[in-house]
């Protein structure tokens, strides 16, 4: 078998998918690794650590012409024509947010496995160590919002002795949002953690080292908590869905001018009304007088640590592939069966063909 590693040419994408001892594993399981010139430089791997474990450097072409490709982002579309019925990919997809990215992976037939929708028992073990860099990150981006150079309310958000700190709300109790509200507790902001599930709210409040208000999801508790808001941190996810839309236009009308929402749903569309994608290099807008952070790939901003927590992850996965081929690795791994989006022609996650409306086909009975 043959891994492509290109280099990742998504805005502001700095992770690679493989490092060089991810390579040297791959290697000693007999498997031939192509990484692309410079693909792990922005991690801090350059392509001679590569060569020293073993993988040869070549051009994207030789990447993409692999048996299985292995990448951080979804394909670009500059990257689209390198996707073929011949080569496997194995990536963060989000596709419920990309119908025409989906058309193309159905019309040319690519198996496709999205790490977001890789399951372990109850958990999504490659998307849980990506979330909680999210998780971390909103707090540091939204606190920089908050800064008047960036059109912030110019909050401080621990306060200072004998003023008040910042108010913050977190949206959404899983690893991404658990993650936010242990950062902005932390720092000593006021915090507020809103969930269905009572049992991620008890989980919250274990986490926090400092006390931190838990509610239960209810419109009107959602539409209270933003109104006092100075930051709103969005981390709701519905596993291989669009994101649902809990905060709207005229919620976000109710709050203080120059308070900041940070979209860390927006990979899967966004869960504020006025959310839409942003990149590293100019992170921040203005709606409804409100702070807007919407970049849909935030880790790759700590790409040293982003790419070491996600390939701790998936190395497992690509050796069992290597081992067993991708379908015999699917087969012995229901869990990695459920990453699997695309086979074939066919949507094979049923979250993805409920967001568009198209026929869905169990991934067992797609792989035979």
């Amino acid at each position: 078998m043959r891994i492509g590693v290109p280099r990742e040419i998504k805005s502001g994408e700095n992770r690679v998918a493989l490092t060089p001892e991810g390579a040297r594993v791959l290697r000693a399981e007999g498997c031939e690794v192509v990484v692309e010139t410079g693909a792990g430089e922005a991690s801090g791997f350059p392509d001679r650590e590569y060569l020293a474990a073993g993988s040869r450097i070549g051009e994207a072409a030789d990447a993409w012409a692999s048996d299985l490709v292995v990448k951080v982002k979804e394909p670009v579309p500059s990257e689209v024509p390198s996707l073929s019925s011949s080569s496997a990919l194995f990536t963060f997809l989000h596709l419920a947010a990309f119908p025409a990215l989906t058309e193309e992976l159905l019309e040319r037939r690519v198996a496709a496995v999205a790490y977001e929708t890789v399951t372990s028992g109850k958990t999504l073990p490659l998307l849980r160590p990506m979330s909680e860099v999210a998780g971390t990150l909103s707090i540091q981006v939204g606190a920089r919002g908050l800064e008047k150079a960036c059109g912030g309310r110019g909050v401080l958000l621990p306060g200072v002795s004998g003023i008040a700190p910042g108010n913050v709300c977190v949206l959404g109790a899983g690893v991404a949002g658990r993650a936010a509200a242990r950062i902005a507790a932390g720092i000593g902001a006021e915090v507020t953690v809103i969930d269905v599930n009572p049992e991620k709210l008890l989980l919250a409040e274990k986490e926090c080292r400092k006390p931190i208000l838990t509610v239960a999801s209810a419109p009107e508790a959602v539409a209270a908590a933003v109104r006092e808001a100075d930051l709103v941190v969005s981390a709701v996810l519905v596993t291989g869905e669009r994101a649902p839309r809990i905060i709207t236009r005229d919620m976000l009308r109710t709050m203080r001018p120059g308070a900041v929402v940070v979209d860390i749903a927006i990979d899967q569309g966004g869960a504020f009304e006025t959310s839409r994608p942003t990149t590293h290099a100019s992170p921040y807008f203005m709606e409804e007088g409100i702070v807007h952070y919407c970049v849909a790939n935030m880790p790759a901003a700590v790409p040293r640590t982003s790419t070491l927590a996600l390939t701790t992850a998936t190395l497992p996965y690509l050796a069992s592939i290597v081992r067993l081929g991708l379908r015999g690795a699917m087969r012995a791994d229901g869990g990695l069966l459920s990453g699997l989006n695309t086979w074939d022609g066919n949507i094979t996650c049923e979250g993805v063909a409920k967001a568009f409306g198209k026929p869905f086909l169990p991934p067992g009975q797609a792989i035979g």
